[in-house]
């Protein structure tokens, strides 16, 4: 859930509910005399809650905004979009305003001759808990000030998803990757977007069975991730038995467009916010290496998830037997490497132990990825050493730069060169 405001919303509403609840249990129920409170006191109380639930919840709101600030200025714009994201953050505003809402209810119904002495024991419980879920929140979100705590988040989205994800998108004996050439042929139906937008997310399962429904071939015509203007070609389904205009709509529906990319079916956003970390890192302004070789750590074992993985399945070949079913466009391997490795490598061209980590992190992928994926890592490989020799060829260092170590420097390793 992308809104930040929903979950705090449903606590405060949940509450507010909960107190008026409340008020009719202890209508009906006798306490023991130590859990009972004068209704001077009960008053006090719970006036004190409120107040300090509203302040906390202040208090909780200008972190978040501070932190966002440094996060975005220190690693990546994108990174904010995890942040308001988080489970936590909701979960601690949501108990906040839900403790607020239901110590007022049970505030405003205190009088000589009421007390709701079951609610002001829950309340005061309900701060209790609400503090330590304070501290909780503090600790999570200090720690991830770090930029390997936060490159360590991203990876893990990546090895959490990546292999199901493309699993479910290229199991079916009918679905099929690579561009489709109609050579002359008109689709049966065109959908195109409403307004423009980042491809967030497509349902492959919805629109498989409705190709299959319809004993048509659905070709999505971009990536998750592309940016469309208003009225781009989003789908079009060539042949077809019954295929009513009202369909259009239903198959916009299944695709997801917003104002930026997500990160649950694009890899791709994932890996670009690791290398936006370690651009940062290395500019002139930062200067700090050592990040970007930290990023290298763990942007090795995503692109060691994605180069294990056979990218050309059920690949597009144009025969009769696949004109039912999903055609869709699909980042090949070499997308993905180029996109970890370019601007990493170029805007560390000067820092040795960046370079040294790189050419750790590409042979152990030669050696880890399929086969076929191989010849790329290998023109990485290449490209790595015409930039160490534009930026050490005159220096003493070259052959300390051009030395894998999978430390960056201190953890020597030894240089194998690869077969080309």
């Amino acid at each position: 859930m992308g809104s930040l405001w929903v979950v705090p919303l449903i606590g405060g509403v949940l509450g507010a509910v909960l107190g008026l609840v409340d008020i009719q249990v202890d209508k009906n129920i006798h306490l023991p005399a130590n859990w009972t409170y004068s209704a001077s006191t009960a008053g006090t109380v719970l006036s004190a809650i409120v107040g300090a639930m509203a302040a906390l919840t202040g208090f909780v709101v200008t972190v978040t905004v501070l932190v966002v600030q440094m996060a975005t200025g220190t690693f990546s714009a994108r990174y904010m979009r995890l942040w308001y994201r988080d489970r936590m953050l909701k979960a601690v505003l949501a108990l906040l305003i839900g403790t607020l809402a239901f110590s007022f209810a049970l505030l405003r119904r205190v009088d000589n001759n009421f007390v709701p002495n079951l609610g002001v024991s829950i309340s005061g419980l309900l701060v209790i808990v609400s503090l330590l879920l304070f501290v909780i929140f503090l600790d999570r979100y200090l720690h991830r000030l770090r930029p390997v705590a936060v490159t360590v988040l991203v990876a893990r989205y990546v090895q959490r998803d990546f292999e199901r994800y493309f699993t479910a998108l290229t199991s079916a004996p009918d679905v099929f990757s690579g561009m489709f050439e109609p050579a002359g042929e008109d689709p049966t139906l065109v959908v195109r977007s409403t307004g423009p937008g980042a491809i967030q997310a497509i349902d492959a399962k919805g629109l498989l069975e409705w190709g299959r429904r319809h004993k048509c071939l659905v070709v999505v015509h971009h990536s998750i991730g592309d940016f469309v203007p208003a009225g781009a070609e989003l789908i079009e389904a060539y042949g077809g038995e019954g295929i009513a205009p009202r369909e259009e709509g239903r198959l916009r529906g299944m695709v997801a467009l917003g104002a930026e990319r997500t990160i649950e079916q694009d890899p791709a956003f994932a890996i670009r916010i690791m290398v936006d970390i370690a651009d940062m890192a290395l500019s002139p302004a930062v200067n700090d290496p050592t990040t970007a070789v930290q990023v290298l750590d763990h942007l090795g074992d995503v692109l060691r998830v994605i180069g294990k993985t056979d990218l050309c399945a059920s690949r597009w070949t144009g025969g009769r037997n696949e004109r039912t079913g999903m055609l869709i466009p699909i980042r090949q391997w070499e997308d993905y490497l180029t996109l970890g490795t370019t601007e990493i490598r170029e805007y560390g061209a000067r820092a040795i132990q960046v370079m040294r980590r790189m050419r750790a992190m590409l042979e152990e992928l030669h050696d880890e990825v399929r086969p076929e994926h191989r010849p790329a890592v290998e023109e990485e490989l290449a490209r790595l050493d015409a930039t160490l020799t534009r930026s050490f060829g005159d220096s003493v260092d070259l052959d300390r730069a051009s030395t894998a170590d999978a430390q960056g420097i201190g953890g020597r390793t030894p240089h194998r060169a690869v077969a080309g």
